[in-house]
């Protein structure tokens, strides 16, 4: 099962407190003193501080530990006391927790070590490594729920970092955030999409930005980190502008009111977990959280609006990854249900039966197109009505078969604008099987040359001619595998054709034997790359089984099952029983499953969801 803290940001932004170092110097500690060693000296100070930011509505609290590390605490005399302190650090947060009685993620902040890595420092990666990894033990072994490594400039630093925490403690989430300056990059030149890139390779679970010079930073470079491809949740924890010292103190000139209209922007480009570094407090926090509520209810303030930037405002916003994108990142199970559209141009068994799938726990929805060649709604409207009414997101089916290069780019545009940005490209059934054989069947590109138009023309801004289209689109890209194909080795390096293409996951045809998955698996040499989700088609009954057996190209039902179907005495129900066995038998060799209801039965697609969705909720 994923872990609850991704579980919780795959289904919405969460929030996370604000800074530590200024709370406690606005009580007295000062900057020449160890802030971290406040644990064991001073832990009540700690304590009032966490449970202010829970009180102001944080969902995630950090830790008082982000320069507890064998180096920074050397210089303060105190290299020994590193696993003491940490593990100081994680017990107040767990204390403040229980004592306000409200569910809220512990994450071990962890920054960097203050030394420079060769070849600009001393410091080697491995000692680099080392230092993280210790203090990081600790911080696992007192309770964390989260590992927050943040504030980093160096992306080679905050690589071992990653490597560290995950060499260490592999089931505890990552959280990989840098600092980025005014012109975009860090201080030693990283970029935030490549950043991401490189930490999510590194095994980090979420990239993103913090500190900085305030909100417009951090939220460009999260924006950026969006667009990273295969997608990534992205964090954004700017501080409260840049300070300046008045009479002897730090002052930061972000109001809780301009932090409110950055988490509203930033829940709307797609950020998973927002909060606040230097400067901010729990006022600031009280805003974000009231903002965030809001947003989710529906509502916008009167005064809410884009964030000032000096500069003129784009004429598209940018988009964050899909929620599909996100559980699939995330490394979550997820469970689809294919959907037909009508035959007419009412739609009200359809949303009342999306209603139903999205209650039984159905992750999303696929909209078929003209399955089997056969005349009914144009998908587009289907999937935008599923999203709008019923909330629950969908992924358009997209055959290439039929469509000139003329329609296939207005077609994906046009989805794209109604907000329907999972697709599955497919070749299309052959029109001389459908109720109009004589319709043209002609096309001009193939599903691979569709992904690549798709990925590397309008996800970058570009038609096929190269041409701009303006603002990019951000699809998510699926292909169709056939795990049962005759001939395995064609199908692996089609797949891996697919992938080369720019796919980002697979639907599989049905299965009904998990010997078949792994077949494919040891013929592909280990793991796909990318998401695999299993068909799941339960049998209707006998007549049902036979016909796939013996007239579907791709499917194979095993004698054993075959036989089952017909001993039943209830048959549907002993289909939905045998795809309740194969789905479990799956888990860990799929990301998901792909359920496709005979005859347009989502009843029996709904009981396998059921027994499968078992939601997780946040630690309290």
């Amino acid at each position: 099962m994923p872990h609850p803290f991704l579980t919780r940001v795959s289904q919405g932004p969460l929030l996370a407190d604000g800074a530590m170092g200024t709370m406690l110097y606005a009580r007295g500690v000062s900057f020449r003193e160890c802030f971290d060693a406040v644990n064991v000296d001073r832990p009540e100070l700690v304590r009032d501080i966490h449970e202010m930011y829970l009180v102001a509505g944080a969902e995630v609290i950090e830790t008082n530990t982000f320069g507890a590390n064998r180096f920074k605490l050397g210089e303060h005399g105190l290299a020994d006391k590193v696993a003491e302190i940490n593990r100081a650090g994680v017990e107040i947060a767990l204390q403040a927790r229980r004592h306000v009685r409200q569910p809220a993620f512990i994450a071990g902040s962890v920054g960097p070590l203050g030394r420079n890595l060769a070849p600009l420092g001393r410091l080697r990666p491995e000692e680099a490594r080392e230092a993280f990894a210790e203090q990081i033990a600790a911080l696992v072994e007192a309770g964390v729920d989260v590992l927050i490594l943040e504030t980093f400039s160096n992306l080679a630093e905050l690589r071992e970092a990653v490597l560290a925490a995950r060499e260490v403690a592999p089931e505890v989430p990552v959280v990989a955030q840098m600092t980025f300056g005014q012109e975009g990059v860090t201080t030693f030149g990283h970029a935030p999409r490549d950043a991401a890139r490189a930490l999510r390779e590194a095994g980090a679970h979420m990239v993103g930005a913090n500190c900085g010079i305030g909100p417009r930073s951090a939220l460009a470079a999260a924006r950026e980190m969006l667009t990273c491809t295969p997608p990534v949740p992205v964090s954004a924890m700017p501080n409260a502008g840049w300070p300046e010292q008045i009479g002897g103190r730090l002052l930061y000139p972000a109001t809780p009111e301009y932090f409110a209209d950055f988490a509203r922007e930033a829940a709307e480009a797609g950020v998973c977990l927002i909060g606040g570094c230097c400067g901010t407090t729990p006022d600031h926090v009280r805003a974000m959280r009231a903002a965030l509520d809001a947003w989710r209810a529906g509502e916008r303030p009167a005064t809410a609006g884009p964030l000032p930037t000096g500069t003129s405002v784009p004429t598209a916003p940018t988009l964050g990854p899909t929620q599909l994108a996100r559980a699939l990142a995330l490394g979550q199970f997820v469970i689809t249900v294919e959907m037909d559209p009508p035959k007419s141009c009412d739609l009200s068994d359809v949303l009342t039966a999306a209603a139903m799938l999205k209650e039984a726990g159905a992750t999303v929805l696929n909209v078929a197109d003209s399955p089997l060649a056969r005349m009914r709604m144009s998908p587009w409207a289907v999937a935008h009505l599923i999203q709008s009414r019923v909330g629950v997101e969908t992924v358009l089916h997209f055959p290439t078969r039929g469509r000139n290069l003329l329609r296939i780019q207005g077609d994906l545009l046009a989805a794209h604008a109604l907000g329907v940005r999972n697709i599955f490209v497919v070749m299309g059934d052959p029109t001389a099987i459908g109720d109009y054989p004589d319709a043209t069947d002609s096309y001009d590109i193939v599903p691979t040359g569709l992904m690549r138009l798709i990925k590397e023309g309008l996800n970058q801004g570009k038609d096929y001619a190269g041409n701009s289209i303006g603002a990019p689109t951000n699809f998510l890209v699926g292909c169709a595998l056939n795990l049962n194909a005759t001939n395995i080795q064609r199908e692996v390096r089609l797949l891996r054709k697919k992938i080369a293409s720019g796919a980002d996951f697979a639907l599989t045809m049905p299965v009904y034997d998990v010997r078949t998955v792994r077949r494919f698996l040891e013929a592909y040499g280990g793991p796909v790359e990318i998401p695999v989700l299993a068909g799941i088609l339960p049998l209707y009954n006998e007549r049902h089984a036979r016909f796939l057996h013996n007239e579907v190209p791709g499917i194979e039902i095993p004698p054993h099952i075959m036989e089952r179907v017909e001993r039943a005495q209830e048959k549907p129900a002993e289909g939905v029983r045998i795809a309740q066995e194969l789905v479990a038998e799956l888990q860990g060799l799929v990301q998901g499953i792909y359920i496709m209801p005979p005859f347009h039965k989502y009843e029996l697609a709904a009981h396998i969801i059921r027994v499968v969705a078992e939601p997780t909720l946040p630690p309290g």
